[in-house]
């Protein structure tokens, strides 16, 4: 039981590495500019949350690689983490 919730967390807290990298990839690939400055660019024009949406596309590589390996409760905080991540888009 002790164990599920580690596999939980760590599988939550991958979910958000791999939404964080798929946002920067999408920054740095698209933008063509320095991350900080799309960032600030973002912000101002409020589609900063739009934009980790598009970085969460990892994140469904990362659930199916992790059924296939047998590790349902790591999935399953990967999609805890999408879930907190879309609500958190929501405020952004």
């Amino acid at each position: 039981m002790h164990n599920d919730k580690i596999q939980f967390f760590l599988g939550f807290i991958l979910g958000l590495i791999a939404c964080s990298l798929g946002v920067m990839a999408f920054l740095h690939f698209i933008a063509e500019v320095e991350i900080t400055e799309s960032i600030v660019f973002l912000k101002t024009q409020n589609s900063f949350g739009k934009v980790i949406s598009i970085g969460c596309v990892l994140n469904l590589a990362l659930f199916f690689a992790l059924l296939k390996l047998k590790k349902e409760f790591m999935a399953r905080g990967v999609i805890m983490s999408v879930i907190a991540l879309a609500i958190m888009s929501l405020f952004l």
